[in-house]
């Protein structure tokens, strides 16, 4: 039986930024002014290039603290209560499972969904629930490997599978697309990707949660990563873990009933996603123009601006996806949310929008704008455009970039109990730390190239944005514009040179670093 859900009246004129909010706003602004207030005590020359740097820095500075007053803001809060779930509860209302698939390998999909069928009938949830697979898969061979893998999944009434000839509008578009024809029989959809995964017990959490929220239109589960097979995968998975949990409560703190969409390990309200399945399709050609690369923040702005509470359940377990395993995959992937996070500048001013849905958007957009104004410092720092002394300026940028790390090391050492897990917690923290502090330059030099290309009018469409010469070893060009920093930063920046050794000594070593990162763990 359909649940008859009436729709909710906007509430936006009502939200106060009081609270959390308030908190976060005003940690953000103090050490944003802190990192900008070093920087000019450290200038010795104003000159023109100083004064084109503070407004670059304070770009940058917004964007990390940011980042580190929402970690802050989760470490300070209590671990919000959750209810159980009651032991004899049923759904009353039914749930389409949507897997999205396209060229994915479809052997280990279809071995999880057996699995997660059987489960949801253990859970009680298979009156309740039904497994769609949704497949733009194209190729000849990929389309029969395809078929060889989900028809006897089909045959058994395991799942429904079905492979659209056009793959029009992409993952919104299939989405879309199954709505129209089967969303009037249901209430949920619980979206995944190919390589998402998520227990019955999470899922029959999920469903309850929505029973619960009549104005619910849309719940966002924790993601963990699954482990990885690369040194790459692992790092990003032992970061998740470390730093995921606190950072999630923050943000769930503050972004409340117009939190975000991250695509999947999601379950949205069929009345509250037909308000956000005609997408807009921004005018003008790719990169800036065309069908949105990145839906899922426009689809939850959407939701939102209708009147339906959008939410984030920090919590991971029971939710998990795949990681890119290799530096040239995490890359790619990169170059595409670039360009589709750039298309939302067009989207900012959209009428009736949430203001905290405006934050999203604004946030999405200025954590790749942050690249090219990196870039622009460290270029007028290192040819003596800029001239900074002491290691005041230093030291305040590294404290607040240390601050997310620091509250997931007193995360984890209030969750474990004795002295071993502690010391397994201070290890994996020391490992994180150093890792992520080599990559860092790499994928941030590699951001700002992205946004140089989109700029330019590059599309990377749906396809890889990473390409390269295979002539040339990875991390080649990193390695020579490190190169390029110690020389000049030596000859012209002097003592100033010392800001550039985080930057450059990673840069330089960047063939090496992406050989052991590719590395099987």
């Amino acid at each position: 039986m359909l649940l008859a859900v009436s729709r909710p009246r906007l509430r936006f004129a009502r939200a106060a930024w009081h609270g959390p909010r308030a908190w976060v706003a005003a940690l953000s602004a103090g050490m944003t002014l802190a990192i900008v207030w070093a920087f000019c005590a450290g200038v010795t020359v104003w000159t023109p290039a100083a004064l084109v740097a503070v407004p670059l820095v304070a770009l940058t500075a917004i964007w990390i603290s940011g980042g580190a007053a929402t970690a802050l803001l989760g470490i300070a809060l209590p671990a919000p209560a959750r209810a159980p779930v009651p032991e004899g509860w049923t759904p009353v209302s039914r749930t389409a499972i949507l897997v999205m698939l396209c060229k994915e390998a479809p052997e280990p999909l279809a071995g999880h969904l057996v699995a997660l069928h059987a489960g949801l009938a253990r859970a009680r949830l298979d009156g309740a629930t039904q497994i769609f697979v949704l497949s733009d898969t194209f190729g000849a061979d990929l389309v029969r490997q395809e078929e060889a893998a989900l028809h006897p999944l089909m045959a058994a009434g395991v799942l429904r599978y079905r492979r659209r000839a056009r793959n029009t509008g992409r993952k919104p578009g299939n989405i879309a697309e199954w709505v129209s024809t089967h969303g009037d029989l249901f209430d949920h959809m619980l979206v995944l990707d190919a390589d998402s995964r998520m227990t019955p017990r999470r899922i029959r959490r999920m469903i309850w949660q929505m029973e619960q929220r009549p104005r619910l239109g849309l719940l966002q589960a924790g993601i963990a990563l699954r482990p990885g097979t690369t040194r790459l995968g692992r790092h990003q998975r032992g970061s998740a873990r470390l730093l995921s949990r606190g950072f999630g409560r923050g943000f769930a703190a503050w972004s409340g009933d117009s939190s975000n969409y991250w695509g999947h390990n999601a379950i949205i309200r069929l009345a509250a996603f037909r308000t956000a399945t005609s997408l807009p399709v921004l005018p003008g050609r790719a990169p800036f123009g065309g069908p949105l690369l990145s839906h899922d923040f426009i689809e939850a702005a959407w939701i939102r601006r209708a009147g339906w509470a959008v939410a984030l359940d920090p919590d991971s377990s029971g939710s998990a996806e795949e990681a890119p395993q290799s530096v040239a995959a995490l890359l790619s992937r990169d170059r595409r949310w670039c360009q589709g996070n750039l298309q939302h500048l067009r989207l900012l001013a959209e009428p009736g929008l949430d203001p905290v849905s405006r934050v999203h958007l604004a946030m999405g957009i200025l954590s790749y704008i942050v690249a090219p104004a990196w870039v622009i410092l460290v270029a007028l720092i290192a040819s003596g455009g800029v001239s900074v002394v002491g290691v005041l300026p230093l030291i305040v940028v590294a404290a607040v970039l240390l601050v997310p790390k620091l509250c997931a090391l007193i995360d984890g050492w209030r969750r474990a109990r004795t002295a071993k897990r502690r010391a397994v917690v201070s290890r994996a923290w020391a490992a994180e730390l150093a890792v992520s502090s080599v990559i860092a330059p790499l994928v941030l030099l590699r951001q700002a190239g992205s946004v140089a290309a989109v700029c330019l009018g590059r599309d990377c469409g749906w396809k890889s944005g990473n390409r390269r010469d295979p002539a040339l070893p990875p991390g080649l060009s990193e390695a020579a514009v490190g190169a390029g920093l110690v020389a000049v930063g030596t000859l012209a920046a002097g003592p100033a040179a010392l800001w550039l050794a985080p930057v450059a000594l990673p840069l330089c070593f960047a063939p090496l670093v992406i050989r052991v990162m590719d590395a099987p763990a």
